[in-house]
């Protein structure tokens, strides 16, 4: 059961109040970015009922001597690590004295804030290894997060109620997703840190499925995308770093029109372009839960059972994004590499539809403007006449198309609205827009 918390609001208040929590014990172990979770608990009063010991191996060759060399140093390999050493160490020194009383945990985190060029990626992970009761077994949880602030200290001061949240929560709030994910961000938003991975285990998470609480943080807006790989939750940079994309969009109501057939003429189409790639291209299927369609979408755990039933073929990403650009600037974080869209006519008569674009001050131009900003285009395969009215039956508008006795409708068919018209015809004749063959 979670433990009656003496205090809990501010992250102030939250550390004090574990500072005063006579029933845990436990160490901070933090890997780059300074000690910002170990200040709270040393700055607030009362730490000695609480911290064991704080630890920051700072210089490479002092934390590869505590932890082991042979990983990156923000990697969950290095956190695992880190956890593993720090856990064991307290049942060696301390087992004996207070593992009778008291419930030991171990908070661990490595991180890579801004550096002085603000030229790195800026992300860490962190995680909490925690008792339920004095001598159980322990159970944990993990987290990697991107750093969005603009500045180291502001990254700094983030982590470091984060880190705070999480011990809490572990301690507080570990009864259900709504509870753990709701303190886990207090203090915080979006425009701050992402989590965008989360894995648990142990008893304290028996019967939870680390899948539906992935998701849940793109619906508590903690995250805008969760990428899947072979059914499970993956660091994005692990599958998209420096990698050229081919990349179909969809959505969880209609993941049945996910025609994943379409990627072999698509990496075809890509390497016929004759440039150089350093890596294979990979394949990916991305689906939103907020089709700028305004589409029905389904519960965290629906959906994660579509992106289980669609991973064997492909990786998938659940993002947040309506827009398509939304999604290439999410995109241009891990690769710069060329990114090929791939999609029906259907979908390419909606990027060239102004309605989607209402909320852009130049509109459909803007749009479409940063949606080819760098190195994209679109790959565009035909489809039964019958499939393109029933997936444009809901867009307000005309959806402008040649009329003909063909059962099939092509990118040649696309005939929207002047001045749409001009800029399709442009985006075809500069490569932006290419149509794939009918397979």
């Amino acid at each position: 059961m979670d433990r009656p918390a003496l205090q809990n609001h501010d992250t102030h208040g939250k550390a004090l109040s574990l500072n005063l929590n006579g029933a845990i014990y436990g160490t901070l172990a933090e890997i780059g970015a300074g000690q910002e979770v170990a200040r709270w608990f040393l700055g607030v009063g009362a730490a000695s009922g609480t911290v064991a010991k704080t630890i920051s191996a700072y210089d490479k060759t002092v934390s590869d001597d505590i932890y082991g060399a042979g990983t990156r140093y923000v990697s969950k390999e290095r956190l695992l690590a880190m956890l593993d050493r720090e856990y064991l160490l307290l049942l060696q020194k301390l087992g004996a004295s207070w593992g009778k009383d008291k419930c030991f945990f171990v908070f661990a985190d490595t991180i890579a804030a801004r550096n002085y060029q603000g030229s790195n990626p800026q992300h860490g992970w962190i995680g909490v290894r925690f008792q339920t009761e004095p001598r159980a077994e322990p159970s944990q949880m993990l987290l990697h997060i991107n750093l969005r602030d603009p500045t180291a200290s502001l990254q700094q001061a983030a982590i470091g109620i984060l880190g705070v949240n999480l011990i809490y929560a572990a301690i507080h709030q570990k009864s259900g997703i709504d509870s753990f994910l709701g303190g886990l961000f207090d203090e915080l938003s979006i425009e701050r840190i992402e989590i965008d991975v989360i894995e648990f285990g142990g008893p304290a998470f028996a019967g939870h499925d680390s899948g539906e609480w992935c998701m849940a943080l793109l619906f508590r807006k903690m995250a805008h995308a969760i990428v899947f790989d072979r059914g499970g939750v993956v660091e994005p940079a692990s599958l998209l770093r420096k990698r050229p994309l081919l990349v179909m969009r969809g959505t969880f109501s209609h993941a049945e029109r996910f025609d994943t057939n379409l990627f072999q003429p698509a990496c075809c189409q890509l390497l016929a372009e004759g440039t150089a790639l350093e890596r294979k291209p990979l394949a990916i299927a991305e689906m939103t839960i907020r089709h700028v369609s305004g589409a029905e979408t389904l519960s965290p755990a629906e959906i994660v059972q579509q992106v289980r039933e669609l991973s064997p073929r492909c990786p998938v990403i659940a993002s947040n994004f309506p827009e398509t650009y939304l999604l290439n600037r999410y995109l241009r974080r891990y690769s710069t590499e060329p990114v090929r869209f791939v999609m029906s006519v259907a979908a390419a008569a909606k990027v060239m539809h102004e309605t989607f674009y209402r909320d852009l001050p130049g509109t459909l131009l803007e749009g479409l403007g940063r949606l080819f900003a760098t190195n994209v285009k679109l790959y565009v395969a035909p489809m039964p006449r019958s499939a393109f009215a029933a997936a444009l039956q809901h867009i307000s508008g005309d959806i402008g198309m040649r009329q003909s006795t063909n059962g099939w409708i092509g990118l040649e068919d696309l005939e929207p609205r002047s001045p749409a018209t001009h800029l399709l015809e442009y985006l075809r004749a500069s490569g932006q827009i290419v149509a794939l063959e009918k397979s």
